[in-house]
C-alpha cells in the first residue's frame, strides 16, 4: 500500500506519518509540505490513500482533492484538519474520510479499515491470484490464465469456490453440466489445468488424489478467501457479486449475503 500524508505544518506532518506507520508498518509513506508537490507526485504514481490536511498555505486540502479526483477517481481521500466546518463539503465530493486533529492511531486505523476504494495486500508474493467478487478471473504473474478450455475455467472456479475441499469427478461433472456423461471432457480439463499451472513451475497450486482434486488455499491470494477469514479490505469490496458468470455459484452468493 502506498500512503500520501500532506501538511503544511512540520510538527503536524510528522506526527500524521507516525500514526499512519504506526497502523502500517509495511506501507510506503510519502509525505509533502506543499500540495503542489504532492498533485504532482501523485499524478504519476499509484497512491492508494492520501490524507490532506484542508488549510493550507499554497492551496487547501479541498482544492486540491478535486484535482487528485479528476486524475486519479479511486483515490481514497481522508481528510486531516483540525475544523470540522469543512465535513459537508468532504461528504459532498465522497471522500473516504474525515479525522479531527489530534490524529490518533486509532483514528486513522478505524479509517483505513473502511476505505471507500479497499486496497489489497499487493505484496504476498503469491503468484496465482483469484478474483472471485464480480466476474471470475485467474492471473498468474499478474497476467490473465489462458486455458485451451472455457470449462477449464469454470471448473477450476467451482475447486476455488469450494475452498480447498477435495472435489470428486462426479460432482464437478454434475456441477458445470448437471448430468454425468462428460467424465471424458473432464479429463481433458483437468489436463489443461494442470498444464497451465505446471508449465510456470506452480503444479502444487492444484492438490491431486485418486478421482479428487482442489485448491491449495496457502499458495494463492483470492478476495473470497481474504473475506471469510475477515480482512478489512475483503469485507468492504463485496458488493453482492460473486462468479456471476456461474449458475451454480448462487448457493454461495446467498450465504455471503447472510
Amino acid at each position: 500500500m502506498i500512503i500520501a500524508a500532506v501538511d503544511d505544518e512540520k510538527i503536524a506532518l510528522e506526527a500524521l506519518c507516525s500514526a499512519i506507520g504506526k497502523c502500517e508498518p509495511d506501507a510506503d509513506i510519502v509525505s509533502f509540505r506543499l500540495a503542489s508537490e504532492a498533485y504532482e507526485y501523485i499524478k504519476d504514481n499509484e497512491v492508494d490513500v492520501a490524507f490532506l490536511d484542508i488549510e493550507m498555505r499554497d492551496k487547501s486540502g479541498i482544492e486540491l482533492a478535486k484535482e487528485l479526483k479528476f486524475v486519479r477517481p479511486n483515490l481514497n481521500i481522508i481528510f486531516a484538519t483540525g475544523y470540522d466546518s469543512f465535513f459537508g463539503e468532504a461528504f459532498a465530493m465522497h471522500a473516504s474520510g474525515y479525522l479531527l486533529k489530534p490524529i490518533t492511531v486509532d483514528k486513522v486505523r478505524k479509517e483505513l479499515d473502511n476505505l471507500r476504494y479497499p486496497v489489497e495486500n499487493k505484496d504476498s508474493g503469491r503468484r496465482v491470484k483469484f478474483h472471485c467478487f464480480g466476474n471470475f478471473e485467474v492471473y498468474i504473474d499478474g497476467t490473465p490464465a489462458k486455458f485451451k478450455y472455457s470449462k477449464t475455467k469454470e471448473a477450476l472456479a467451482y475447486l476455488v469456490d469450494r475452498s480447498g475441499s477435495l472435489c470428486s469427478n462426479n460432482e464437478i461433472i454434475v456441477a458445470l453440466w448437471e448430468d454425468d456423461s462428460h467424465a471424458s471432457y473432464l479429463k481433458n480439463i483437468k489436463r489443461d489445468m494442470f498444464d497451465v499451472f505446471s508449465s510456470v513451475g506452480l503444479g502444487d497450486v492444484l492438490i491431486k488424489q485418486r478421482n479428487q482434486i482442489g485448491i491449495n488455499k496457502e499458495l494463492v491470494d483470492c478476495d473470497y478467501y481474504d473475506m471469510q477469514a475477515g480482512t478489512a479490505y475483503a469485507l468492504n469490496s463485496y458488493r453482492g457479486e460473486y462468479m456471476e458468470q456461474y449458475s451454480w455459484a448462487e448457493l454461495t452468493r446467498g450465504m455471503l449475503e447472510i
